[in-house]
């Protein structure tokens, strides 16, 4: 697969629900974005930097691989978004930006998701439950609907998602800047990141020679190339542990991990726990 050339963002679900305390989840880590339009009612949704209070008449953003939980003591309804980001984009919005948990939304806001949900039928949620629907089964299911999605819907689909993004984006800020060297060896990680990434590739790809392109690379990502790579192959792990039943060998092996120790090793210093642990605990219904 080659990469593209802009963002793509492909719609996975999209609906409206209402809840009667009963949206309380807790150490929830999905691969895929959330966006929520509150309509009545309050809940918390609990991140790394702290509780937000999930009120009427604003936009909240959850991106992939953020670990967080929601609680709902009373009446609650919202609209309620999933995205997956193309993982070959060569602008991998997602990733490479920092973006606030919470805008304001405006009237056009409630009409572009309105719009959104009339345009795609049948993406709502049966269960709400993040374990029932963060799988492989479904995430195949939905690319499924994207791919036979009529070009038109599909068009003003994307259209009305990056309108939404763009609330966000407003207050976002990069998490890195880069030269254009090294923001092609990035794609290329990406590309390539299935298989054994060699530095010697990189450097030829930038023209620099091995400790310069290292001492670039650093300077601009703040982690050499090796630690870059290996964390991108922990979050291409992660992906695969949430959404399908491969067995860890399975998954070190298939990123170019012929040890399996060392994979859980790197697995734990990324994330701070273990590949089996993590599977058993990333989605628990939330109890307190």
């Amino acid at each position: 697969m080659k990469e593209k050339e802009t963002a793509e963002f492909i719609l996975l679900n999209v609906g409206y629900a209402v809840h009667q305390a009963d949206w309380n989840y807790k150490r929830v880590n999905s691969p895929f974005a959330r966006i929520y339009l509150v309509e009545e009612g309050k809940a918390r949704l609990r991140v790394k930097d702290g509780v937000h209070e999930l009120t009427p008449s604003h936009l909240y953003l959850i991106p992939p691989f953020t670990l967080h939980s929601y609680e709902c003591d009373d009446h609650y309804a919202l609209y309620y978004i999933h995205v997956y980001e193309h993982p070959l984009s060569v602008r991998r919005l997602l990733e490479d930006y920092h973006f606030p948990v919470e805008c304001e939304a405006g009237s056009l806001d409630a009409l572009l998701v309105r719009r959104l949900l009339e345009i795609n039928p049948g993406r709502d949620l049966k269960q709400y439950d993040p374990s029932d629907y963060d799988n492989s089964s479904t995430l195949m299911k939905n690319l499924t609907l994207h791919l036979r999605t009529p070009a038109y819907v599909m068009f003003e689909t994307e259209g009305i998602l990056f309108q939404l993004f763009s609330r966000f984006f407003r207050q976002a800020s990069p998490k890195y800047r880069v030269t254009d060297r090294i923001r092609k060896t990035l794609h290329y990680i990406r590309e390539n990141i299935d298989r054994p990434i060699r530095i010697d590739e990189l450097t030829d790809i930038c023209c620099l020679s091995k400790d310069h392109f290292i001492r670039m690379f650093r300077r601009e990502m703040h982690a050499t190339p090796v630690q870059y790579i290996h964390q991108k192959k922990i979050e291409k792990a992660q992906l695969l542990i949430l959404t399908g039943n491969r067995s860890m060998q399975d998954i070190a092996h298939g990123l170019s991990f012929d040890n399996v120790s060392y994979f859980n090793r790197l697995f734990k210093r990324y994330t701070g726990t273990t590949p089996v642990k993590y599977r058993k605990t990333v989605l628990i219904p939330f109890t307190g």
